[in-house]
């Protein structure tokens, strides 16, 4: 079972980057997946959510209108479209799978996950 996150990269502010998180070795059907990033010193905090087959969303309310989270259940990839990204977007970006299909908030409520990946924008 993993979860490969890639896409990270440095930006100037307003710029934009996506995230992929590749699923494999198990079917991810009727499993939710979300996105959290980390700051240096803090802990994960959610930023998108997406249920299969993808009709729940969730957004952390400082990304809503900037990012946009979605998954190809064929090819078993969730992507974050990051569009103008701001430097409190800088993070470590992580992709997770739960065992259920709820869009929960909580990073405890997710079992698999991926490396993360960094995100740097400069303004």
């Amino acid at each position: 079972v993993q979860l490969q996150a890639s896409g990270g990269g440095s930006v100037q502010a307003g710029s934009s980057l996506r995230l992929s998180c590749k699923t494999s070795g198990r079917s991810f059907s009727n499993n939710a997946v979300g996105w959290f990033r980390q700051f240096p010193g803090k802990e994960r905090e959610f930023v998108a959510g997406i249920s299969w087959p993808g009709r729940s969303i969730r957004y952390q309310d400082s990304v809503k209108g900037r990012f946009t989270i979605s998954r190809d259940n064929v090819q078993k990839i969730v992507t974050l479209q990051m569009d103008l990204l701001k430097s409190e977007d800088t993070a470590v970006y992580y992709c997770a799978a739960s065992l259920s299909n709820y869009v929960s908030r909580q990073p405890d409520e997710y079992y698999y996950w991926g490396q993360g990946t960094q995100v740097t924008v400069s303004s």
